[in-house]
């Protein structure tokens, strides 16, 4: 989950603007709502039945909780990078379930946090004194937050995590998994070297932004593909800010012969060095986009070169918008947007919101009581966690089980459609490998770190 907002990270770390263009301006079927009228499930959501509705629920003294509202808060960095993808999930999904009658009668209320990316303790520390729960948001430096949250037993049901000490950290529960530990990558690198691609393996090469969080990346990514049998023959670190002119990299790419690339930045420098590779006449086996680039403008940006570099990124198990007519549950979240927000994009970071929303509701629907003790139990409970069809299974029980479900997407001149990768699962390739990092990178925080325990939770 990191690599999505790796793009942001390295770019606000050297104090940029923020990433523009991302999401705006292009207008694709299968990624964006329309004016059409739509008729979406009332109370069910793709396989979940019953996810919201009314119901008698019995008094609760929990904070933020009242006879007739959940406050539940939504953290964002919307007011730096100006993506309103948190927010707009959290207003559509909101919308529906309280349309359908809430959780067992109760109006979800979301109050929206923006960090603008430093502010991210402070916000925490609002959130402390009045949310019920955290559900469906991303801050790029979330870990500033984790100590204070959990000193005031906040559970956290987020879109995504960034920092290390925010993923695997206590009283969280990812709805696509937390994967703590492992890289998300290993089964798409084993196919590209092993499989797809087999001359690549002796000489792959990594790029990253010059930052400390990349720096960290660059070296999870290297023991990965090493762990998997490859060799890594270059490392490049770019400034920040980005540069005009690739070419010096794309030359240094060719000189070391490197055949596959993992990239990690944003996504605008990658469609810049694909270019300046091109001009000098090199393909790649293989380009690693992660998922970061994973939308309509990288498409348009990168142009011509689709058509001559093999680019490539990991789902990591979320079923692709491209095939949504094939999957019931992402086509309706399309829907969803049509009807309550249909000139917002639906994206990679609104269905990993999507999940987080209903892991929330589903297992707030469970507790006869509602009480934050209660809710992160249940939500633990889902060991076979699909949101409904949005991705593949994952175990909510345990932060640090690996996730057994990859999938792959291409990146091609006419826009993002599925790798063949040998897909076993329907749109998933599972039971594949697995790589559990050997090196200290660091660990989620516990309540312990704060001094609490679990026993505190009521």
């Amino acid at each position: 989950m990191r690599p999505l907002i790796i793009g942001l990270l390295v770019v606000a770390l050297a104090g940029c603007a923020a990433r523009g263009g991302e999401t705006a301006g292009e207008d694709d079927a299968g990624t964006r709502g329309g004016g059409t009228a739509v008729s979406v499930p009332k109370t069910d959501f793709g396989t979940l039945k019953n996810v919201c509705g009314p119901g008698e629920a019995k008094p609760s003294d929990a904070q933020g909780v009242t006879d007739t509202e959940i406050k539940v808060g939504v953290f964002t960095d919307q007011g730096f990078t100006k993506k309103p993808e948190m927010v707009d999930a959290a207003e559509v999904f909101t919308e529906w379930c309280n349309a359908a009658g809430g959780i067992n009668g109760r109006k979800l209320v979301p109050v929206v946090h923006d960090a603008k990316f430093t502010e991210v303790r402070q916000r925490m520390m609002e959130a402390c004194r009045s949310d019920f729960a955290l559900v469906g948001g991303s801050a790029a430096l979330d870990g500033q937050g984790v100590e204070t949250r959990l000193e005031c037993l906040l559970p956290s049901f987020p879109a995504q995590t960034s920092s290390v000490n925010a993923d695997g950290a206590d009283l969280q529960v990812l709805g696509v998994g937390s994967n703590s530990g492992h890289n998300d990558y290993a089964g798409m690198y084993s196919w590209l070297m092993k499989e797809k691609y087999p001359d690549s393996a002796g000489a792959t090469g990594i790029i990253a932004g010059d930052s400390p969080v990349t720096k960290v990346m660059t070296e999870q990514h290297r023991e990965t593909l090493e762990g998997l049998g490859g060799k890594v023959v270059y490392t490049g670190l770019y400034p920040p800010r980005g540069i005009p002119d690739w070419t010096p990299f794309a030359q240094a790419i060719k000189e070391k012969n490197v055949k596959g690339l993992v990239y990690l930045g944003g996504w605008e420098q990658l469609a810049k060095l694909m270019q300046s590779l091109d001009n000098i006449g090199y393909k790649l086996d293989w380009i690693d986009t992660t998922n970061n680039a994973y939308g309509p403008a990288f498409i348009k940006l990168a142009g011509k070169s689709l058509g001559s570099q093999n680019a490539y990124a990991d789902l990591s198990g979320v079923a692709p918008l491209e095939t949504a007519k094939d999957n019931p549950a992402t086509q309706q979240v399309i829907d969803m947007f049509k009807q309550y927000k249909p000139d917002a994009e639906v994206n990679l970071p609104v269905l990993r919101a999507f999940s987080g929303w209903l892991l929330f509701a589903d297992a707030a629907g469970d507790c006869a009581e509602l009480t934050r003790k209660c809710v992160f139990e249940q939500a633990q409970k889902r060991t076979e966690w699909t949101a409904g069809g949005l991705q593949s299974p994952v175990d909510e029980s345990d932060p640090a089980s690996p996730r057994t479900c990859w999938n792959a997407v291409q990146a091609t001149t006419d826009g993002w459609k599925p790798a063949e990768f040998g897909a076993n699962e329907g749109p998933y390739r599972c039971g594949d490998v697995i790589h559990k990092y050997k090196g200290d990178y660091g660990e989620g925080t516990k309540l312990e770190d704060v001094g609490k325990s679990m026993a505190d939770l009521k």
